[in-house]
């Protein structure tokens, strides 16, 4: 069965190990995955990721981040630009997430980068997905 939105599904996973109070989710990976997760971590909303070989194929582990309460650090996660309806932005209209307490990522012609980076490079691109 092909999947038609694999980044969606990505954080899909990730909403429902939380809700679960999971602390590790697995997914197949990709690239634009693994370069999310990157981000994740470097933003402090994940403990960390590592790629797995298995009969499936490539896999992505995730090591999701609770606090000394039992808390997650990630409190929302929303997919903005779909593959039904794709979400561009010009590098002086990059969304604010929660009024700078969020990260918006956006996938830009120099990469994928959170919203902060793309505004200090000064490029748009396309707004994947928002957390906070």
């Amino acid at each position: 069965m092909s999947m038609t939105d694999p980044i969606a599904d990505m954080l899909t996973r990730i909403r429902n190990a939380i809700i679960s109070r999971k602390t590790k989710v697995e997914m197949p990976s990709s690239k634009l995955k693994v370069r999310l997760a990157e981000l994740l971590k470097h933003e402090g909303y994940i403990s960390g990721f590592t790629l797995h070989e298995d009969p499936r194929g490539h896999q992505l582990h995730l090591e999701l981040r609770y606090d000394r309460e039992n808390r997650n650090a990630i409190l929302g996660l929303k997919r903005i630009s779909k593959p039904g309806q794709r979400r561009y932005v010009k590098n002086d209209a990059i969304p604010r997430v929660r009024s700078g307490l969020g990260v918006a990522i956006l996938s830009t012609s120099r990469g994928v980068m959170t919203d902060r980076e793309a505004r200090q490079q000064g490029v748009g691109g396309e707004v994947i997905c928002e957390v906070w």
